[in-house]
């Protein structure tokens, strides 16, 4: 919502409460809850053990999105909530997408104080961030839960890409960092001759080969353990994919080089940034969050990653965004770049 009025300021002040509001109810299963039948106020309370006053009041902010409403039979999920919570994703899949967005929320707090600081404002407040990597060795069962999140996520984005890659001519494929292997799911079920390897830290690979197990496909897709960044890569491909990573650099580029055959291609899909300190709408917290742990934080944006690959011995081939109008358009798609290099 953009402002208007002054009430309309006053509104996005209050803002942090609605969105807290929000993230309760995905992770106590309010929706899932009312799915099945109406309540009241205070059976609602009772069934998630909330003071009933202030779950009356929880309950109020919510009605106020339009994701609940009330009747006179009580309080049940609305048409927008079934469409865009129940039947868009997992509830173990919002659940975790809230906890998420919860832990990133200590980075903001004192912000008019913090927000001057030269360093990490996590630092500043005697907070620690671990990193993705960090938390996806360090904690197994957060890694298969959020890598079954993000193949649900990102089911649209292998459909797209399915649809947009040439594989002519690619037997074996790298589909570096990634994850549950969603993307390498959909190219293998497509195409009878490819097999892919999917590379990723142990936790991921576990989570990801159970997925692959579910599909009927842990035949033609191997999950190899290792933090690209520092390990070797596998080698002998005629493709590698690095889809929605954003860990990029001339050093890493070289290695994706060894490890591709003689005129192998190496094929880059992100939302990269399009001007040096600007972020795409759908990553704009995410940049704010970044440079809130490090003042000089940026995405990358594609001419910078132009020049590493041609830096890395890489000749372009093909660069174009992923159409936006696109039926399986979404936030995790809108604005993706496609970049196409040949060894």
């Amino acid at each position: 919502m953009k402002p208007v009025t002054s009430d309309d300021v006053l509104d996005l002040m209050d803002a942090s409460f609605t969105s807290a509001a929000l993230g309760t109810a995905l992770e106590l299963g309010l929706f899932w809850l009312l799915e099945s039948r109406p309540l009241d106020a205070k059976s609602v309370a009772l069934e998630l053990g909330i003071p009933p006053s202030r779950c009356y009041y929880w309950l109020q902010l919510l009605c106020r999105t339009g994701l609940i409403e009330e009747s006179s039979h009580g309080y049940k999920a609305s048409s927008t909530a079934r469409t865009a919570i129940l039947e868009a994703y997992s509830q173990d899949s919002w659940t975790l997408l809230a906890e998420e967005a919860r832990g990133r929320l200590p980075g903001l707090c004192d912000l008019p104080i913090h927000i001057r600081e030269s360093g990490s404002a996590w630092d500043a407040l005697g907070l620690s961030r671990p990193t993705y990597v960090d938390r996806m060795l360090e904690e197994p069962e957060r890694a298969r839960r959020f890598t079954r999140m993000l193949y649900e996520l990102h089911q649209p984005l292998a459909d797209e890409l399915a649809g947009l890659l040439d594989l002519s001519g690619v037997k074996r494929l790298m589909d570096l960092g990634g994850g549950s292997g969603v993307i390498s799911l959909e190219f293998v079920r497509r195409n009878p001759k490819l097999t892919a390897v999917v590379v990723d830290i142990p936790n991921v690979c576990v989570a990801g080969l159970e997925i692959a197990a579910e599909n009927a496909l842990e035949d033609r897709i191997i999950y190899h353990p290792a933090n690209f960044l520092y390990d070797d890569l596998p080698l002998g491909f005629d493709m590698v994919l690095e889809c929605d990573v954003d860990v990029y650099s001339e050093t890493l580029f070289r290695k994706v080089k060894t490890a591709l055959n003689p005129g192998g291609r190496f094929v880059i899909v992100d939302q990269l940034a399009p001007a040096e300190g600007v972020a795409l709408p759908s990553r704009l917290h995410w940049a704010f969050e970044g440079s809130m742990m490090s003042p000089e934080f940026m995405f990358l944006t594609k001419a910078q990653i132009l020049e590493q690959l041609k830096n890395a011995g890489f000749q372009l081939l093909s660069e174009k965004a992923l159409p936006s109008e696109s039926a399986s358009c979404t936030r995790f798609t809108n604005g993706l770049v496609v970049i196409e290099a040949q060894k």
